[in-house]
């Protein structure tokens, strides 16, 4: 029957207590951040895109959400057209055995990773910060960029700032970091749109003033190289009333031969020009 002083009781075998809730298991809920897609919660599909707080996506789901707003969820709101993400230039793990299947005489380790830091080497599974460019879209380890301090990328070598260093799925006092960044960008990307319009509405765009070519003195025509051009187009050979005798640039030896030519007067025969044979 018990209780006949051989055993015991314990309080909450006799007294009824709350039941304690189930904690969730931190290792399993960050493997699961950094493998699947915020918006689907389906397994991570190349090519992998992130956005300004972090969060991690399949492209084509943010694609599907963009067509379809219905199936974005609240956490990605934020994400009106593909400017407002990024796709991720990832290092792949030679050690990460994805296509292994796995069976029941075998092991496989699920705190393996698919994706490495370039420099350090350590594993992209939640345990370590990582972060990336949003310049470039670079992935590395936060160890790595506060050991190895430089303003170009580690891996790509293009300069970025520090509003461009983004933390991957971001928690705490990071994701308000990350929000605050955004709202700056946001800031700024309205004001030189004002600025554009004010420009475009205004007319205030500078105009470039093309400067005039001086002429020398010495390029000036004269003016009796002017009065030859002018002799020179009256006493065109095309014109009807062109003449030989009045032709400047003709010479006398020229002018002699035609009946024109005032030596002609004093001939008492005819021009061997005109020369006929019955009238002489």
């Amino acid at each position: 029957m018990g209780c006949d002083g051989g055993t015991i009781p314990r309080r909450d075998e006799l007294v009824r207590v709350k039941k304690k809730p189930e904690q969730k298991d931190k290792e399993a809920e960050l493997a699961f951040r950094w493998r699947h897609c915020s918006i689907r919660q389906s397994p991570l599909q190349t090519p992998i895109v992130a956005c300004a707080l972090g969060r991690l996506y399949s492209k084509e789901s943010v694609l599907e959400g963009l067509l379809d707003r219905s199936t974005l969820p609240e956490s990605a709101g934020h994400i009106k057209n593909l400017k407002d993400v990024k796709t991720l230039n990832l290092t792949p793990n030679p050690e990460f055995d994805g296509e292994k299947v796995e069976k029941g005489d075998c092991y496989v380790d699920g705190a393996k990773s698919p994706y490495i830091c370039p420099i350090i080497g350590l594993e992209m599974n939640g345990k370590y910060k990582f972060c990336f460019v949003w310049s470039c879209g670079c992935v590395m380890s936060e160890r790595a960029l506060k050991e190895i301090k430089t303003s170009a990328c580690h891996k790509c070598q293009k300069p970025f700032g520090d509003n461009d260093i983004i933390i991957l799925n971001a928690v705490g006092d990071d994701l308000k970091k990350l929000e605050e960044k955004l709202a700056l960008r946001k800031a700024e990307k309205k004001a030189t749109k004002k600025k554009i319009k004010q420009e475009t509405t205004s007319g205030d765009t500078e105009q470039v003033e093309i400067p005039k070519k001086k002429i020398k003195k010495e390029e000036q025509p004269s003016c009796s190289k002017q009065a030859n051009q002018v002799q020179d187009m009256a006493y065109n050979k095309t014109t009807k009333d062109y003449s030989v005798a009045k032709d400047p640039k003709a010479s006398e030896v020229f002018k002699s031969i035609f009946s024109s030519h005032q030596s002609a007067a004093d001939q008492t025969r005819a021009h061997w020009v005109t020369y006929n044979p019955f009238y002489n």
